[in-house]
């Protein structure tokens, strides 16, 4: 089935590289080139290196259930698709430069602040958004999975994507800031450019049709191909009505329209409903209106929050210590001897230092006080968030998997023999071969900080002039963000699949221009950069 597509080709990507480990000799580097000969990995490992990823890396998977788990409490409560439908009434007509802000906003988030995991949090909610804009999964995996890659092609300040590459070069935070700039914004046209081809391609023959049907309801076709979407117009809805409804939508949703359904992507009283392939991606409709302030306050504060949260304000990045100063000042502040907010806080990370589980809590208090606010019964809360925390078992299992790929290469470094062997094909720098080494390395890692150790202190150890170091870096931390676009080692993008039920194959079909026309414009930097 599709939905399990994900998972056999990080499966198969397991097997190929239990396979390269009884063919390549190991290797390790450490003041020197060191060969150990064949460390093989056996049928066991298969079972017992997913059990490491787990006590290592178990807390990315936790992330992710949790945000099913609040997805799935928010489910629970009508006014939450009420602020959807608002969102979508609101940008009516704008939907491409709705679809384009939001790639610009995921790009910026990710080079700045390195936010391609936490932003997970908001995943959901913005492919609720696209879908109901009238736009199919591919435009939503677009629209997420391509501005996370552009964002790490064009990492700036985010500090957790290049801090290990700038440590490892001897470079500085904000090295060629003004290049890595450039290519974030290249990277973010070609990213919206295809996107907005992808519609027009797809979905500039939509063709409208009003047919009347029963008394005073109509039906709105929407009309793509290979795209399962129909909107629904009801002015009244009768009985009779929803018995007609039922033969051109899905029962669960048609039933839900009522004269004072909320307005939609159309216009006065409009409802949008979609086929069962996407239900699940969307919550259904309501009969009434609801306040929506505090889904407002709640989303705004956890994005401001998770922004302040990962910025890198400390000597590693802006050095700014204001944050570190007032953490520190609240917890050490004492109500008669006692350091009340220190021990009632306990361990607590300044701004610039959080983690993905600094943000558990915020997520839970958010949560609990807009159910509060909705007056969600407690049965219903917990309903609602084991509903959707199974939902999210599928990427929190994709992600498990996708760390064992990791342990699998740290316990058997046969990586490092293809680097040099790479590395050797022309003595000193050459951009051709960082390159390649550069894509091998994040195919192999995934993980910035990983991908970076892995193959950076030997490419220093064989490239010696640090003149050279700069576009080394550059080239470095542009082939991670081209590389996490289509390998089958990416968190975000198999993560981001597996959730919207995309299979790899169809993936590859629709980015592989992106990723062609990404690859060459990089290329061409890179070699403009070698002249000046």
């Amino acid at each position: 089935m599709k939905k399990h597509n994900i998972v056999k080709v990080v499966l198969i990507t397991i097997l190929v590289f239990l396979l390269l480990t009884w063919i390549l000799p190991a290797a390790y580097y450490s003041g020197q080139y060191t060969e150990q000969g064949r460390v093989q990995m056996g049928l066991f490992d298969l079972f017992n290196y997913p059990l490491t990823a787990l006590s290592y890396f178990g807390y990315i998977a936790f992330f992710i259930i949790l945000v099913g788990g609040f997805y799935g409490v928010l489910y629970k409560i009508p006014a939450y698709r009420t602020f959807l439908d608002k969102i979508v009434s609101k940008v009516q007509g704008k939907e491409k430069i709705c679809v384009s802000i939001i790639i610009v906003l995921l790009a910026l988030a990710v080079s700045i602040c390195g936010l391609q995991i936490a932003i997970a949090l908001f995943i959901p909610f913005i492919v609720s958004l696209i879908l109901l804009m009238g736009y199919d999964k591919i435009v939503a995996a677009f629209a997420t999975v391509g501005a996370m890659a552009a964002g790490l092609i064009g990492s700036t300040y985010a500090y957790s994507n290049v801090g290990v590459l700038e440590s490892a070069l001897g470079l500085k935070f904000d090295y060629e800031i003004g290049i890595r700039f450039i290519i974030l914004l290249i990277g973010v046209s070609l990213v919206i450019f295809n996107t907005l081809m992808y519609i027009k391609k797809n979905a500039s023959d939509i063709k409208i049709e009003k047919k009347p049907i029963k008394k005073e309801e109509k039906v709105v076709s929407t009309k793509v191909e290979d795209k399962k979407v129909e909107t629904v117009v009801t002015k009244k809805t009768t009985s009779k009505a929803k018995t007609s409804a039922k033969k051109n939508t899905t029962k669960k949703n048609t039933s839900k329209s009522s004269k004072n359904a909320n307005k939609a992507a159309l216009k006065d009283e409009d409802v949008i409903v979609v086929k069962e392939e996407m239900e699940e991606l969307i919550p259904e409709n309501v009969n009434s209106n609801h306040k929506i302030w505090p889904f407002v306050a709640g989303f705004s504060l956890l994005f401001i929050l998770m922004v302040l949260a990962f910025i890198s304000w400390g000597e590693q990045g802006f050095n700014v210590s204001i944050f570190d100063d007032a953490t520190k000042g609240v917890l050490e502040f004492k109500l008669f001897g006692f350091e009340i907010f220190g021990k009632l806080l306990g361990t607590i990370n300044s701004f610039g230092n959080w983690t993905l589980m600094d943000m558990v809590f915020p997520i839970v208090i958010v949560t609990l006080i807009i159910a509060i606010v909705y007056k969600v019964k407690l049965n219903d809360i917990f309903d609602g968030f084991a509903t959707g925390a199974k939902k999210a078992l599928l990427p929190a299992f994709v992600s498990l998997l996708i760390y064992t790929v990791l342990v699998l290469v740290t316990y058997h470094p046969f990586q490092l023999v293809i680097y040099k062997n790479v590395l050797g094909w022309f003595k000193g720098f050459n951009i051709a071969t960082t390159s390649i080494v550069a894509i091998f390395a994040s195919l192999f890692n995934a993980d910035a900080s990983y991908v970076f150790q892995s193959v950076v202190p030997y490419f220093a150890s064989v490239v010696t002039n640090s003149d050279n170091y700069s576009i080394a870096g550059i080239i470095f931390q542009s082939m991670y963000g081209l590389t996490m676009l289509v390998a089958p080692t990416s968190l975000i993008l198999m993560g981001i699949l597996s959730y919207l039920k995309i299979s790899y194959k169809e993936w590859f079909k629709n980015i592989w221009r992106l990723l062609l026309e990404l690859f060459i414009v990089l290329l061409i930097i890179f070699m403009i950069l070698a002249v000046m």
